[in-house]
């Protein structure tokens, strides 16, 4: 592993509509920045622009809840028409409480309202919108990898990221939704620690570590920087994927 990664967050990226070409987009940033994609680069973009450019908008003046979605917005004081969408994009409700609803998103990940917000989301005819997620992160990686080789004929990783709680933490951190040409699960077991021991348990979430690492610049709020550029990992590979980020659910004790 590197002793050292650059992290640039690419400057002026335009606000984001459907049908955007996003490989456009952070190729004007590349060069605002200053920076030219090398073979080896990570390219971690957020979640958001990603949704918008494949226009996964969704406006709840269109939704009809379901019997169970008015059920469960008078028990989390959430409107019926969001949870709604959740349901829709969910194969299980795992926990709940006022302002709170967990799932198992239909992707896998375990997270509040299955990844749909309204924040950074502008409104449309005074209709309320928000957006889901992705249909499939990985797929959007791979064609987003494949457009950058072809313009700049290097092969860079994609990441795209999200920001979503822990179990028995406070706060969220940036987690890898998918990837491309990464290896996004390092298993490091049976290779030696400090003094000749194997590991035995250790796997590390390196996509979920750059997801991470990428966030602090990407911000929250109205920091308006969804592209950031990691450099000095090169552990590209054709074959990593996001989906291995997922754990198994006989695996997971926190069900």
């Amino acid at each position: 592993m590197p002793n050292r990664l650059e992290l640039i967050a690419l400057p002026d990226i335009p606000l984001v509509h459907p049908g955007d070409d996003l490989p456009d987009l952070i190729a004007a940033g590349l060069e605002r920045a200053g920076a030219e994609l090398q073979d080896g680069d990570v390219l971690v973009i957020a979640q958001k622009i990603v949704s918008k450019s494949e226009d996964r908008y969704a406006d709840l003046d269109d939704v009809e809840p379901s019997a169970r979605a008015v059920e469960l917005g008078e028990k989390t004081d959430k409107d019926p028409r969001l949870v709604e969408l959740i349901l829709s994009e969910s194969r299980e409700v795992l926990r709940y409480r006022p302002g709170v609803l967990i799932v198992a998103h239909r992707l896998g990940y375990v997270l509040a309202n299955a990844g749909i917000d309204s924040s950074n989301v502008a409104p449309q005819n005074d209709g309320q919108r928000v957006l889901l997620l992705p249909v499939d992160p990985d797929g959007s990686c791979t064609r987003l990898r494949a457009a950058m080789k072809e313009r700049f004929g290097k092969n860079a990783a994609i990441v795209i990221s999200d920001s979503v709680g822990r179990a028995w933490r406070v706060g969220t951190v940036g987690i890898a939704l998918g990837a491309a040409g990464l290896e996004s699960v390092l298993d490091l077991r049976g290779q030696s620690d400090l003094y000749g021991r194997p590991l035995a348990v250790s796997i590390v979430g390196l996509g979920d570590e750059l997801a991470a690492a990428a966030s602090i610049l990407q911000g929250q709020g109205d920091e308006g920087l969804p592209v950031v550029l990691i450099r000095g990992l090169d552990r590209s590979t054709n074959q990593g994927n996001g989906s291995t980020l997922v754990r198994n659910e006989e695996e997971d004790l926190f069900r």
